[in-house]
């Protein structure tokens, strides 16, 4: 009888292994709630433009406010728009991580096709920091990389490899899609894989992400510049591994010093975004000054108003997605939930203050 009882024995633990860690990979769909941030969430129940989707925040990994707006719910699949450019950075830091990619290293390394073009002497980093030198500006409609052109494209890798040199590498940011687009390619050139495949079993994969859907384009490349679509509380748990180093549950996702480059300010952009200080690789900052104290925010945006918001101080994710897709109302919707949510969330002794 001992052979059977010790089976037994071990299919036991093995069940409440299994059981331990499915209730671990929930930790960011636990809730924990905070009466004052659900209260700060329902202040938007009535808005009348009816294209707010979702409001998830997580306190210390757990969920202290969820919300879901005009028909969404918790298995709502959500196009985060450019927020999806921030996913392209944190997937270029694990190729790095990989030791297939450098940030440094010329673009044209990933991307053999662009040598000789406009693209030489052009830095991974500079892809990754919106200063391409390359005539690609999203804000002026004339520019021949524009992102509508890019959009347009029969062949959007052959477009993107056309368009011309507009100024010296890394002197300039000029925020546009085509050097995010180019970034991507640039994964899979150093990867071997098409993006979204690199993204499902490096990123999405350990981080418990299974629905997910990332658009392609007429080429049959994921769009490294956005039109990724997510559950809230899955964009929420990519803020979650971000603000903890780039560790999910114990494992490393993107190595920490990785992920200070990637986050790290590198362009102050103030003067041309009235929602963001500096801009970084792929990702944006900006001090939010509530109640006299300054408190330092790193966040993912997507037009519309989607926007992933870390908050190292408060050790608080935001996550927000919105269908206001070209209405300046959206971003400034989602900056005042993030506004309201960091005043009920702030100590009153001033603790919370990032300089």
């Amino acid at each position: 009888m001992r052979d059977p009882f010790r089976l037994l024995l071990c299919l036991c633990l093995c069940v409440a292994t299994a059981a331990a860690a499915a209730r671990a990979a929930e930790r960011v769909a636990d809730p924990a709630p905070d009466p004052a941030l659900a209260r700060v969430l329902a202040r938007w129940d009535g808005d009348a433009r009816a294209d707010l989707r979702a409001v998830v925040v997580a306190r210390d990994g757990a969920i202290v406010a969820e919300r879901y707006y005009n028909g969404a719910d918790a298995q709502s699949l959500h196009d985060i728009r450019s927020a999806g450019k921030s996913v392209t950075a944190l997937l270029a830091g694990i190729a790095a991580d990989q030791g297939r990619l450098r940030f440094e290293q010329p673009a044209t390394r990933c991307l053999p096709d662009a040598r000789g073009r406009a693209l030489a002497g052009v830095r991974v980093s500079d892809l990754l920091s919106m200063r391409s030198g390359l005539d690609a500006d999203d804000e002026r409609a004339e520019s021949p990389g524009n992102e509508d052109r890019l959009d347009q494209a029969a062949d959007p890798v052959a477009f993107a490899l056309s368009v011309p040199r507009r100024e010296a590498p890394g002197t300039r940011y000029a925020y546009n899609s085509l050097t995010a687009y180019l970034a991507g390619l640039c994964v899979e050139g150093a990867s071997g894989q098409p993006l979204d495949d690199f993204a499902r079993q490096h990123l999405f994969a350990p981080l418990g992400i299974e629905q997910w859907r990332w658009q392609r384009d007429a080429g049959g490349h994921a769009k490294g510049q956005g039109n990724l679509s997510l559950r809230a509380r899955d964009f929420a748990r990519i803020g979650q591994m971000a603000l903890d180093g780039g560790v999910w549950q114990g494992r490393a996702v993107v190595r920490a010093d990785t992920l200070r480059a990637i986050l790290a300010p590198r362009v102050r952009i103030a003067a041309a975004d009235p929602y963001a200080d500096d801009y970084g690789w792929f990702w944006y900052r900006r001090s939010q000054h509530i109640d006299g104290r300054a408190i330092e925010v790193v966040f993912a945006s997507g037009n519309g108003g989607n926007k992933l918001y870390l908050v190292p101080a408060l050790r608080l994710v935001v996550a927000i997605q919105s269908s206001a897709y070209g209405r300046g109302y959206g971003q400034r919707r989602s900056q005042d939930i993030l506004r309201a949510l960091l005043a009920a969330a702030a100590p009153g002794d001033g603790t919370a203050t990032a300089r």
